[in-house]
Order: structure tokens, then C-alpha cells, then sequence
């Protein structure tokens, strides 16, 4: 399968650096301890480096003081930023004002919250352009500065971008958001583009497009690139150099092969380890939880989970009305005991297939049967023992638990809702549910905010297993967290799977996490299922050309061999 892999280059021994980080320490707060502990390193002209690790290892700080954009009370504390001679840390922010944007621009990570709704896209790019002295117009009347909004709409990837220049945000999909932010990167005309986890909220080929583009456009124009993320695959793939940070630090650095293949650090191999996309090119036998699969699906009797032939339209709203066909025909089993993983892009039909199973869509034809009990036509108490049974588990741990309620109540709250033993019983479930999520009990009361994103969905893992359900539906559980945290909640998974026997439907756009947990994979576009097998079956020797397409996004693979 063809991968989207630049050759590794090395910088000319004389290309002078753009970029110069010298013995960067910074602190938040007066007395504080340093959260970045005297960095160095070096960007020359024309290459792309990333920094990669876990949350909390001091990327986004490095990019904060780069920019002179430190949140609260972040200062810098000791060192230098050079940028072509120039120390940044000393510049102020009268000196900044010219640097971003003209000097360095900022791919952000989230589109949603990055670009303003209420203005039109075409509106934020040229205000981008006029706030950055209007590079690159000729012509500096409004149709010329539009024309100009509208070309870099074009080189960013834009489709039909004159028409699409009067749109919302709204009306983009997050891949077009995200060329939207990329386009006022390049209004600057920058020599350093800094892109901060730019692709992580995007399906794997959507991502692998918008990566494609900005390369050629880094490429193109001579541009520097910093390339932030947790994903080594990405880092990998598309940069000449990884800088690898834990708690501050650097911890090593080298060529993608170098890391990959022969990381010298502790640090660095569990991050290899770890990273899906990485152990699904390096061992691509078999995933860590997988290994049974298809003798825990030989012996299981009749599938927990039926479906068959589910439709499911929408009604559009406005004049015209008409319906939207989010699902076709889909059919396929859940074999009890096991992981069936539903892959594919945004808008595919995954998510409606998981509604329906909680019972909170109604197919417009079809059926859905759990334990051979239809979902749809249940009622009382019929209805209410199958809810019991299929639990879910949300992608963002942030936003899927009251932030009001103690950890306990939120655990508890499943149980008094399906009338479930009385408060001493249910005080001693809620013990017995954090040591099987390998929590301490000391936290029930404390609130989600004090927790950490892998120890929020753990918490929510616990409230999903509260009821004793048989079949637990994942919807992207794992696609918030970083690798190393995200490789431990799979882990977990996996053990309380093989402890207690539970059934899970997985859903995610992220096949290499599907080759570490499943044992059977359903692959859906457009509402349809164009593929459906064991997990070797679907990514050794997949049928469809959708599918292959779907692998060859996986980031990592060309350092397989």
C-alpha cells in the first residue's frame, strides 16, 4: 500500500538556523518550579522538526514562549529564543506584533474554537492579511485584497474558493476548517509555520490530505516547519527531526528512523510502544488485546449484538425538506465475549449505529436485536433491562461527566437510576468499581476537575460498568487522550473484557487502535458497509479498495520494514 512518506533530509551543513532555542527555562507563577527546564535546539531554513510526547511534557510551552503567547503567569525565566539572530524573549510586545504572523505563523489545533462564527471565513483571512501589512496584494483595493483571500483559500486547498469565501465556519467540514486556519498561517508569508497538534481532531485520511498539502506548501515556498504532536507515526512520516520532551525536559532527539527504530531512552520506547499507528506497522501479527480473538469468536453461541438491514434517514429542515439516508442496509454481528470495531470517516454512520443500539434513535427499517431481544419494539420493563445492558462510554472525558457532582455520585447515579441496592451497598459497589478501573478509592469525592483525562474516563468506564451491562459501546473512548495514556485505557479494556467477560462495540475512525483491541471489524462509508471480517482478514488482506485506502493513512508504516 502506497504511504505518503517524504525521504529523510538532512539540512545543508551551512544553512544557517532560523530558529535557536537556547537554555529556555520558563515558570508560571513567582516561586513556582520551572515547567520547561533549560530546552535547547535548533530549526534551520527549509526543515521540519517535531516535538512529541505525552500531555504535560512542555510542547505547547515551547510554542507559548516562541510566540511570547505564555498563558497567566507564565514568564520566561532563563535563556534565549533566536529567531535569525534576533532574541525573541527580549523583543516585547510592541517587537512581537511584527514577528507573528509575518515571521511566524500558527496552524492551531482546533478549528471550532480558533475561527470565529459569527464573521465568514473570507472576512478572517483578510483581516489576517491586513493585520500582517498585506503581503503579497498588488493591488490593495478591496477586490484586490479579496482576490488575494481567495487565492490563498485556493492554495490552501480549498475547493470553489470565491464561492466558499462568503460561507460560515458552520458550513465547513472540519477538514475544510482546517485548511481555513491554514490559509491565515500563509497570509503572513511566514518563514516558520508552527503547527500545533494541527490534525488530531480529524478523521486518518482527511488528516493525511491536509498534511499532504501543507508539505507541498512548505515545501514550495522554503518554509520552516514545528510540528507538534503525540503521534510519533505523524512525527515520523512528515518531519526530518524529532525532538522527543517528557516533565520539561528533552529527552532525545534524531531522524524519524533513529527514534523509531532505535530510541535510546526509556521514555522514547514506551512512547514507540505505545503509539497505535507505530505498533500496527512494527507488529503487524497481531495488537496487544487481540491475540485470542478468533478463539474467544469460535465459542460463543448465538452474537449478543444482531443487526440487520438498518436504515435510518433524517428529515432535512428548510423549504425544500427531503431526507438524508444516514444509514443503508447496514448488517453485522457481535460476537459475545468480544471487540467489534465500526471504523471509518465522519459522517460514515457509525455513530447513528450506536445510537440505535442505546435506544436513542429509531431505525426508519431494520432491525436491532440484543441477547435476540429487538431494541425497537421493546417496552417497560423489557426495555429498561436492555438499556441496563448496553452501556456507554463517550470520546471526551471533559465534557461526558457533571463537573458538579463528586466522583461517587457520578458512579452511583446508573445504580439509583435502575433502582439497583440501597446506599450502603451501593457505597461499597462504588469501591469495588474503582478498584477495577485501578483507581483509588480515596477519590470519590473528589470532583472531575481534579482529575487527569485518563483518570476521567476511567471514572466514566466505571459509571458505564456500574449496572453490570453485557455489552459496552465505545464511541472515539480513546481519540481525546495521548498515547501513553491511551495505550493504558486499552489495557484496561482489555483486562476487565478477559475478567468479566464483556462484549464491546468500538467505534473510532482509527484503525491503527482498531489492530491492537478487535477481534472482527466493520468498515462503513457513506452509511453502508463495504467490508466486514476478522481483524487479520480486514488488515492483511482487505478486499476493498476503501479499506486499503483507510490503511495506507496510517501514519508510521513506511519504517515497518
Amino acid at each position: 500500500m502506497q504511504q505518503d512518506v517524504k525521504e529523510e533530509v538532512t539540512p545543508p551543513a551551512g544553512a544557517r538556523p532560523l530558529l535557536a532555542i537556547r537554555d529556555l527555562e520558563v515558570c508560571f507563577g513567582d516561586k513556582a518550579q520551572p515547567v520547561l527546564h533549560r530546552i535547547s535546539f535548533e530549526l534551520r531554513q527549509g526543515e521540519r522538526v517535531a516535538i512529541v510526547g505525552q500531555s504535560g511534557s512542555g510542547k505547547s510551552t515551547t510554542v507559548g514562549a516562541v510566540l511570547q503567547l505564555l498563558a497567566g503567569s507564565g514568564r520566561i525565566t532563563h535563556g534565549a529564543i533566536l529567531l535569525d539572530g534576533v532574541d525573541l524573549a527580549a523583543a516585547g510586545e510592541a517587537g512581537m506584533r511584527s514577528i507573528r504572523g509575518r515571521r511566524i505563523g500558527l496552524v492551531p489545533q482546533d478549528p471550532m474554537s480558533n475561527l470565529n462564527p459569527s464573521l465568514k471565513v473570507g472576512a478572517q483571512i483578510v483581516d489576517a492579511l491586513a493585520a500582517n501589512g498585506l503581503p503579497g496584494v498588488a493591488d490593495r483595493s478591496r477586490a484586490g485584497i479579496r482576490q488575494r483571500a481567495v487565492e490563498l483559500m485556493t492554495e490552501a486547498g480549498i475547493p470553489d474558493a470565491d464561492r466558499r469565501f462568503g460561507q460560515y465556519p458552520h458550513e465547513f467540514s472540519g477538514g475544510m476548517r482546517q485548511r481555513v486556519l491554514i490559509a491565515i498561517a500563509l497570509a503572513g508569508d511566514p518563514d516558520l509555520i508552527i503547527a500545533d497538534e494541527p490534525t488530531s481532531a480529524l478523521d486518518v485520511t482527511v488528516q493525511r490530505q491536509i498534511l499532504n498539502h501543507l508539505q507541498k506548501l512548505v515545501d514550495a515556498r522554503g518554509t520552516s516547519l514545528l510540528f507538534i504532536t503525540h503521534d510519533l507515526g505523524l512525527a515520523a512520516d512528515r518531519t526530518d527531526r524529532i525532538i522527543v520532551m517528557a516533565d520539561g525536559r528533552i529527552v532525545e532527539q534524531g531522524t524519524p528512523r533513529q527514534i523509531l527504530l532505535d530510541p535510546r531512552e526509556d521514555y522514547t520506547r514506551a512512547l514507540v510502544d505505545a503509539a497505535p499507528s507505530v505498533s500496527a506497522a512494527l507488529a503487524p501479527e497481531r495488537g496487544h488485546a487481540a491475540g485470542t480473538a478468533d478463539a474467544a469468536a469460535g465459542d460463543t453461541g448465538l452474537p449478543l449484538v444482531t443487526v440487520t438491514n438498518l436504515v435510518k434517514e433524517f428529515r432535512l429542515r428548510g423549504q425544500r425538506g427531503g431526507t438524508v439516508k444516514a444509514l443503508n442496509d447496514v448488517s453485522f454481528t457481535v460476537e459475545r465475549g468480544t471487540t467489534t470495531a465500526v471504523v471509518g470517516e465522519s459522517g460514515s454512520g457509525k455513530t447513528t449505529v450506536a445510537r440505535i443500539l442505546l435506544g436513542l434513535e429509531t431505525p426508519t427499517s431494520g432491525e436491532a436485536l440484543v441477547r435476540g431481544e429487538s431494541i425497537t419494539a421493546s417496552r417497560g420493563a423489557a426495555r429498561r433491562s436492555l438499556r441496563r445492558m448496553v452501556q456507554p462510554v463517550f470520546q471526551d472525558p471533559y465534557g461526558s461527566l457533571d463537573p458538579t457532582f463528586s466522583i461517587e455520585r457520578l458512579i452511583d447515579e446508573p445504580l439509583r437510576i435502575f433502582g439497583i441496592g440501597d446506599r450502603t451497598s451501593r457505597r461499597a459497589r462504588v469501591a469495588e468499581l474503582l478498584d477495577q478501573v485501578a483507581l483509588p478509592r480515596s477519590i470519590a469525592q473528589r470532583r472531575p476537575n481534579e482529575l487527569s483525562g485518563g483518570q476521567r474516563q476511567r471514572v466514566a468506564i466505571a459509571r458505564a460498568l456500574a449496572p453490570e451491562p453485557e455489552l459496552l459501546i465505545c464511541d472515539e473512548a480513546v481519540s481525546a487522550l495521548d498515547v501513553l495514556v491511551q495505550d493504558q485505557i486499552l489495557a484496561l479494556l482489555a483486562d476487565l473484557q478477559e475478567r468479566l467477560g464483556l462484549t464491546y462495540l468500538f467505534i473510532t475512525h482509527d484503525l491503527a487502535v482498531v489492530r491492537q483491541i478487535a477481534h472482527k471489524v466493520v468498515v462503513m462509508k457513506s452509511g453502508s458497509v463495504i467490508e466486514c471480517g476478522t481483524a487479520d482478514q480486514v488488515f492483511l488482506a482487505p478486499s476493498a479498495p476503501y479499506t486499503q485506502e483507510l490503511l495506507s493513512a496510517i501514519p508510521g508504516a513506511a519504517f515497518a520494514g
